[in-house]
């Protein structure tokens, strides 16, 4: 059985080649921006990560589908992904020094059902001066990641501390994959490819 990877993000790709699972990525039409923000960051990315899903659902009837959204939450307001440099600079000075959460939720459409579970992982920034928040931003591609940064490389200058999931902030967290997964009968115990 191959799945849909309802997701065009390399970085969600990448972590689903560690294991054996055939998947195709295609990415659903929905339109994030119909959703709005109303206070509460895992029901927000639940809902959203829930209609990428049905939106694929509709034109792939009969295929294992997995969704996913992933956002950042700080003092009250949800980071998604910037909408230019200035957006991205500004989001990086507000996380800066400041403990953040970073939540993605994941739903699956098997069999005519969907399910869904959302991790929460709570990062530390360190202190960012406006040189090192100009520097980072120019080696990354910014403008496809929730709240302007990534984890993995460069991106562990920024974090000072992770409590949960490093998997999460990057968009895919392995233990709620696992759990939702094993419900379309794939193992990923049993699908781990040799280091």
């Amino acid at each position: 059985m191959e799945l849909i990877l309802g997701s065009q993000s390399p970085r969600r790709g990448e972590i689903l080649r560690f294991f054996s699972v055939p998947f195709t990525q295609i990415a659903s039409d929905f339109d994030e921006e119909s959703i709005s923000f109303m206070g509460n960051p895992q029901e927000y990315v639940q809902i959203l990560s829930a209609k990428k899903a049905e939106s694929l659902s509709k034109i792939y009837t009969d295929q294992t589908i997995l969704t996913a959204d992933t956002t950042v939450f700080c003092k009250e307001i949800v980071y998604n992904k910037p909408k230019n440099l200035e957006e991205a600079i500004s989001f990086l000075k507000d996380l800066s020094g400041n403990w953040h959460s970073v939540f993605t939720s994941l739903t699956l459409f098997h069999k005519g059902s969907f399910y869904t579970k959302c991790e929460e992982t709570k990062i530390l920034f360190h202190s960012l001066t406006d040189e090192q928040i100009q520097n980072y931003l120019q080696h990354i591609n910014f403008l496809d990641k929730a709240g302007s940064y990534a984890i993995q490389q460069g991106g562990s200058l920024i974090v000072k501390k992770i409590e949960g999931c490093y998997y999460n902030v990057m968009g895919l967290p392995l233990t709620s994959l696992k759990d939702l997964l094993l419900l379309a009968g794939i193992d990923l115990w049993k699908r781990m490819k040799i280091l």
